[in-house]
Formats: structure tokens, sequence, C-alpha cells
């Protein structure tokens, strides 16, 4: 589970309280496409901690949730292996 921030003490401090209460927690830079400015980018908490605790740092920190979700499982298609012939072969 990700949360995110703007300001880079909010996080530092979700950081603490987490490894604290013995989660693993790291704070990192998030890069937003489009954004340019190095000092623009917010802050991203990710952590082993439950989606309950962090909602509730997410709340009074005013970050917000970013779950991280797994690519869908999708069956591979059958395609065909020869073209297909629409008309009748000349006799």
């Amino acid at each position: 589970m990700r949360a995110i921030f703007f300001e880079e003490d909010d996080a530092q401090q979700v950081v603490r309280r987490l490894t604290a209460d013995g989660f693993e927690a790291r704070a990192e830079r998030e890069r937003l496409s489009g954004e340019d400015d190095d000092e623009g980018h917010p802050w991203a908490v990710v952590t082993d901690a439950p989606d309950f605790m962090l909602e509730l740092m997410v709340d009074e920190h005013d970050g917000w949730l970013d779950a991280e979700e797994d690519a869908p499982s999708v069956t591979p298609l059958v395609l065909p292996t020869a073209p297909k012939r629409i008309k009748k072969p000349l006799d």
C-alpha cells in the first residue's frame, strides 16, 4: 500500500510512526508524468501496514491512498497460424 503526501515532513513523520509500530516503511519521491519541477513532486510512503492504519495517517496529514493493484490475469488469445482464405480456390 502507498500513501502520497505533498510535504516531506509529513511523509517522514508517517514513516517514523509506522516503523515505531513495527511495520516496514520507506519514503520515496513520487515522479508524476508531465511534472518538470523536481520540488513539485509529492512523497510516497510505501509500507506493509494495514490499510485502515495508513488511512488514518493519510487523513491526519492531508494525503491520499494509492492502492497498488496487480495487473489482471488475462488468458492469451488464440491466434491463427495461417492467413484465412476468403475465396474458394480455382479448380
